[in-house]
Order: C-alpha cells, then sequence, then structure tokens
C-alpha cells in the first residue's frame, strides 16, 4: 500500500483519494487492534476509540502530502498511543497507566511497532469482553460491531434501525456496565472458557443471520465471517470455532447465487452453482477437516457442506442430510431444527415422511404461524402432486413474511406450482 522513494527511503506524496483508500484500508486491520491495546493498558472504552479516531483522522490529514507509511498500522498505533498519553497525563491518572503506554513508545529511530502477540491476545480479549453474558445481547451485537470491527456508530444504527442517539447510549450504557460490573478484560480459562465460549460464537451467528437473511444487511455476514476467521486463528485448537468457521464459509459462498438479475430471491435448487465462491468453500472445507467433536456447528457445518459439495441440487446427499439433523435436534432441539428436519427427511426418504415429521414439530406449538412452516408444508404437498393445495399454501405463506423479497418468492413459487404439468 505505501509507495516509497527508491533513493531517499521516504515516501512519496500521494493524491487525496489514494491517501484516503490507504487509511481506510489500514484503519480495517489497525482500529480494532489500537482500541484493544489501549484498552488493556488504560482501562478506558472512550479513551481507547476516541485515540484511534483520531489517528485515522491525522493520517487523512498528513498522508497526502508526507506518504503513506511503509508500515501503516504501526505508524496509526503510535499516533494513537501518543494521543492517549497526552490525555492521560493532563488528567494525572496513576503512574501505571502512563508508565505502561510509554513502554509501547518505540524508541528514536526504531521503526513503528508491528503486530506481536500481545496485540493479538488483546484482540482476543476484547472479543470475550464484548460478548460478556452480562450484556444484553443487543449490546453484545453492537459492541463488537463498534469495538471489535471498527464499524461507525451511524452505520451500527442504521443497520440495527434505531437512530444514532439511540445506538450511542447503547453503547455507552454497555461501557458503563462492563465497568460498574467488574467484567475482567480477559479470555477465561478452564471451565468458564468452555462456559463462555458458545455465547461468543452465538453472537458471531447472530452477527450473520442478520446479514444473509432475505432483507438482511450484507456487511454483518462479512464482519461474522472476519471474525470467525480471526477467532479460529487465535484458538485453532477449538474444535466449535473451526466449526463455526466453517459453516458461515459455506453459507456464504452461496451469496452471488442467491438472487436473479431482478433481486428476487433464488431457492438452493435454482441456484447456478457456477456462482458459487469456490474458493470460500475450500476455506471451509478445510476448516471442517479439522473438527473432531460432534458439537452443534459442527454438525451445521456437514450439512452446509452436503450443499457445498453436491454437483447439482438432483446430486445431494439428503440422507446424509437428515442424519445430521438427526443428531442436531438432540443436540439442540428447537422447532426450527425440527422443521429443516422435515424438510431434510422429506427429500430423503419422500414428501409423506417430510409431512409427519413436520406434524411432529408443529406438535409442540412453536411454529404457529411461522411462514416458512407452511412453505415447507407447500412444498411437500407440491410434490406429493396436490398443486391447487401447494399454490395456496405458498400464497398463505407469503401473505405472513414481512420480507418483501421474501413474499416475491414465495408468490412465484405459487405461480411455478400451478404452471407445473403433471
Amino acid at each position: 500500500m505505501s509507495r516509497t522513494d527508491t533513493t531517499t527511503g521516504a515516501p512519496d506524496s500521494v493524491g487525496a483519494a489514494a491517501a484516503a483508500q490507504a487509511v481506510a484500508a489500514a484503519g480495517v486491520e489497525a482500529y480494532p487492534r489500537i482500541v484493544a491495546t489501549l484498552i488493556r493498558v488504560t482501562g478506558d472504552w472512550a479513551l481507547a476509540e476516541d485515540c484511534a479516531q483520531e489517528a485515522l483522522a491525522v493520517a487523512l490529514e498528513r498522508w497526502p502530502a508526507d506518504g503513506v507509511p511503509a508500515n501503516p498500522g504501526g505508524w496509526l498505533m503510535t499516533v494513537a498511543r501518543n494521543r492517549a498519553l497526552d490525555v492521560l497525563r493532563r488528567a494525572s491518572v496513576e503512574r501505571r497507566k502512563l508508565h505502561d503506554l510509554a513502554l509501547l513508545t518505540p524508541a528514536d529511530g526504531e521503526p513503528e511497532p508491528e503486530v506481536g502477540e500481545d496485540v493479538v491476545d488483546d484482540r482476543l480479549r476484547l472479543i470475550f469482553t464484548c460478548c460478556h453474558p452480562a450484556l444484553a445481547i443487543e449490546a453484545r451485537v453492537a459492541l463488537t460491531l463498534r469495538t471489535v470491527c471498527g464499524v461507525p456508530t451511524a452505520d451500527i444504527a442504521r443497520l440495527l434501525l434505531v437512530s444514532e442517539s439511540t445506538m450511542t447510549r447503547r453503547l455507552t450504557r454497555a461501557r458503563t456496565r462492563i465497568a460498574e460490573a467488574g467484567i475482567p478484560y480477559r479470555v477465561p480459562s478452564g471451565p468458564a472458557l468452555a462456559e463462555r465460549l458458545p455465547g461468543v460464537l452465538a453472537v458471531l451467528y447472530l452477527l450473520f443471520t442478520r446479514g444473509y437473511v432475505a432483507d438482511g444487511e450484507p456487511a454483518f455476514a462479512d464482519e461474522a465471517v472476519r471474525l470467525a476467521r480471526l477467532l479460529d486463528l487465535l484458538m485453532p485448537e477449538q474444535s466449535e470455532v473451526a466449526a463455526l468457521r466453517a459453516l458461515l464459509l459455506l453459507q456464504h459462498s452461496r451469496r452471488d447465487a442467491r438472487r436473479d438479475a431482478a433481486g428476487d430471491l433464488l431457492s438452493l435448487d435454482r441456484q447456478d452453482r457456477r456462482r458459487w465462491d469456490r474458493s470460500a468453500v475450500a476455506e471451509g472445507l478445510s476448516a471442517l477437516a479439522r473438527v473432531r467433536d460432534d458439537g452443534p456447528y459442527a454438525w451445521q457445518a456437514r450439512i452446509a457442506a452436503c450443499h457445498a459439495t453436491a454437483e447439482s441440487a438432483e446430486a445431494t446427499d439428503w440422507p446424509a442430510i437428515a442424519r445430521a439433523y438427526d443428531a442436531l435436534l438432540g443436540l439442540r432441539p428447537s422447532p426450527v431444527v425440527a422443521l429443516n428436519r422435515a424438510v431434510a427427511h422429506g427429500y430423503a426418504y419422500g414428501p409423506a415422511a417430510g409431512l409427519a415429521l413436520l406434524d411432529e414439530a408443529r406438535a409442540g406449538g412453536g411454529l404457529d404461524g411461522h411462514p416458512v412452516a407452511v412453505a415447507v408444508q407447500a412444498d411437500l404437498v407440491a410434490r406429493q402432486g396436490d398443486r391447487s393445495r401447494a399454490a395456496a399454501l405458498f400464497r398463505e405463506a407469503a401473505a405472513a413474511v414481512d420480507s418483501a423479497a421474501e413474499r416475491r418468492a414465495l408468490l412465484d413459487r405459487a405461480a411455478a406450482v400451478l404452471s407445473t404439468h403433471p
């Protein structure tokens, strides 16, 4: 990214647009590292974020004339650290914080700091702190996006459909809660890690789901994949972390094929598989190969792998998917898992088998009024040959969904069922 004069070794000047692009690129990686390190040293979340933001602003001002430094992230870290030192000195804080910050300062002539194990550990601590169970799930998601991903508050507010002032208050309350509850800035160990890790994975899965749904914001899914990669890099021995990474990548590989030219949703069997991201599939399968346990994310990743490796919808190994859902239902019983199990058995063993399991899934009442359950029934009924009944069920499901994209897709399926010849 940097441009260096071959004679003097000094950075060349660059245009404002090129500098802005370099700042944005450096900020994606550097911002969370800077925030994580300054939080560890100062214990002040607001100060850490303010100093990181100021470092990016200074870069936008200086880099067009001075050039992009050879180590942009290290340059930003130095500027942010110096700003934090100034603030803390004026505040007359305890000497320990000033001492720790001073240790981050390179001596004259030394290069800007590179990423070290302490910085990597800082980011892992930050993820676990943001996802602490003492915080409401909405606060965990927002704090993770803001602090770990560096997403601006205004963008988080837009993604979560609230005003920027409301989101600012939520983030402030979350940071205050961390301070008042004495939530430790560390990765738990032993039994505490086993207890806390599922909550962290659940936040990442929720982030992805919010970006993957029909009217979701793709940035959510992108950030969830990035964080899953990071968490797997930092915790390679955790099987369910690798499984979550595999699951998200295998699902995300289909992102470019999920809509037609008009922007309408396409069901899995109608997607052009040539448009699936094969590099993401390969990365997901590689992560899945490291999974040794049979946790819930492992079974979901194996299901996603069955779809990702099938050359066509007809070649999908539905019996394997059905067995995986059987296991998943035993581990994590829920109406949604039971519904998906009915779909899998319907394709593996015939629509009558699927309808029988659908009736079981509905018996508990958890799927009452659920439009997806009606759509599943419609598909199974259509495969039994009752096209008029299936079309009516697809229209019923369409009337119950909130998403305009899903509504169009369900109405299209109703029309397609009626136009299909026996």
